[in-house]
């Protein structure tokens, strides 16, 4: 990587955005990526920075780019527990029901990781629940396997209807 998008990557994981603003003068691309496939929206979301998902997000970053995982923004959100982001992410245009390399959703690492706060988001925005992982699992079988018992009652009831 060059001294630019060293700068971009570093201002996207601290929310730099007066520096943000000054290298999108500089790029035509602010999708670029780095070793593990990590485009900096990816970093400013998994480092909860509003601020630099929006400045990026406006400055043309693809809300739906994947690292080398194949995981979302929007994955790495549900995972940490950052509703802010997430809803950011998907008012524009983050796909709620992509599939990692496993064939995981934001929704199951919500689920997985407790990230409790997540689920309604995901749920009042399309999220559909009976997508299954490469294991055969559909959410409610990993709220279960996890014991999430929260994630259990609430995609139950959802289930039901």
């Amino acid at each position: 990587m060059n001294d630019i998008t060293n700068a971009l990557f570093s201002a996207s994981r601290k929310g730099n955005v007066s520096v943000l603003n000054e290298i999108f003068k500089l790029i035509e691309n602010v999708d670029v990526t780095d070793e593990r496939g990590y485009t900096p929206l990816i970093i400013a979301a998994y480092n909860n920075q509003p601020e630099a998902v929006k400045a990026l997000i406006y400055a043309g970053a693809d809300s739906n780019a994947t690292d080398g995982s194949g995981n979302t923004a929007l994955m790495g959100a549900c995972f940490k527990g950052y509703p802010e982001i997430a809803q950011l992410l998907i008012d524009n245009g983050a796909n709620v029901n992509a599939k990692h390399g496993n064939g995981g959703t934001a929704l199951m690492f919500a689920v997985m990781f407790g990230r409790n706060e997540m689920i309604d988001i995901l749920l009042n925005n399309g999220a559909d629940i009976s997508i299954k992982d490469q294991r055969g699992l559909n959410v409610l079988d990993i709220a279960y396997q996890q014991h999430n018992n929260t994630a259990v009652e609430l995609l139950e009831k959802i289930r039901a209807y």
